[in-house]
């Protein structure tokens, strides 16, 4: 049975505003009714990344690394999967939600892998020693971040991408909640980026829109009314800028339907329709 929306909605806050861990536990227990029914729901809301594993690490198909450097703005951090061969393939930095670099943004890169990409996942919280294992330690740190900082660590990123041997010298980005949010910034910030997919991300400074050189691919969740509100002005931009862009709008799912660690929120359908018409966008743009 479906969860209470306004457990959901209340996760929502809690994860994005963010709220006070105490203060979201209480509010959780009077609105379940009982601390068994409160730990139920915070069971099916919160990730459990021991589900990450749709491509295992150890998969023959494919080779996966470590990678850190020091770049222009500072260390770079990540992890970076790709197919063995020798053909050069298109790559595509994965940008991550805002709890860092976690199992669960590291098996998006070796799905990409699998399907055919060079992938590479930056933890963008190397300025602060790297992703914390606390969740909410690591949505604290995003408060801290700098995006001007973000965007050239993800260039960065791109320009490893773009060097690396196995790639085809062709670069995209798809990225997750705060990470879509980050794919928009980045379209309108990085004239190398070409082409770029955003999961549920918060629109960009619309007057910048004008600046976006490469296509996009835009995937909301229906119910994410927190999102939702800035696509329509957001929609109007890039028509106006001539930008080439796709919408899909997913009826009935929630913010954060592809994160399959979450068993509330997630969205076999929703999921599986959306990264097909990512992987098909992206195959098309960086060939």
């Amino acid at each position: 049975m479906a969860l209470d929306r306004r457990l959901v909605e209340l996760y929502d806050e809690y994860t994005h505003r963010p709220l006070d861990r105490r203060v979201f536990l209480e509010r959780l227990m009077a609105l379940a009714g009982s601390t068994a029914a409160a730990r139920a729901a915070l069971a099916a809301l919160e990730p459990n990344y021991a589900q990450a594993a749709v491509v295992a690490e150890t998969d023959p198909r494919i080779a996966t690394r470590r990678i850190a450097f020091e770049g222009a703005s500072g260390r770079i951090s990540g992890y970076a999967a790709w197919a063995h061969g020798e053909a050069r393939r298109p790559a595509v930095l994965v940008i991550h939600e805002n709890r860092g670099l976690n199992p669960h943004i590291e098996d998006i890169a070796r799905r990409l892998a699998v399907d055919g990409f060079l992938a590479l996942a930056v933890d963008f919280l190397e300025p602060f020693g790297g992703t914390p294992a606390d969740a909410d330690e690591a949505r604290r740190l995003f408060a801290k971040l700098d995006t001007g900082s973000v965007v050239n660590q993800a260039r960065t990123g791109l320009g490893w991408l773009k060097d690396h041997e196995r790639g085809n010298r062709r670069a995209g980005a798809v990225g997750f909640c705060w990470g879509g949010g980050m794919v928009n910034e980045l379209a309108t910030r990085a004239e190398e980026l070409d082409a770029g997919v955003a999961y549920y991300g918060r629109v960009p400074d619309l007057t910048r829109v004008a600046r976006i050189r490469c296509p996009l691919l835009l995937h909301y969740a229906g119910l994410d009314q927190r999102i939702n509100e800035g696509v329509p002005a957001y929609r109007a931009a890039l028509d106006a800028a001539g930008v080439p862009h796709a919408v899909y709008m997913y009826e009935g799912v929630d913010h954060a339907f592809n994160n399959d660690t979450s068993a509330e929120r997630y969205n076999e359908a929703a999921a599986r329709l959306a990264w097909s018409r990512t992987l098909e966008f992206l195959r098309k743009t960086l060939a």
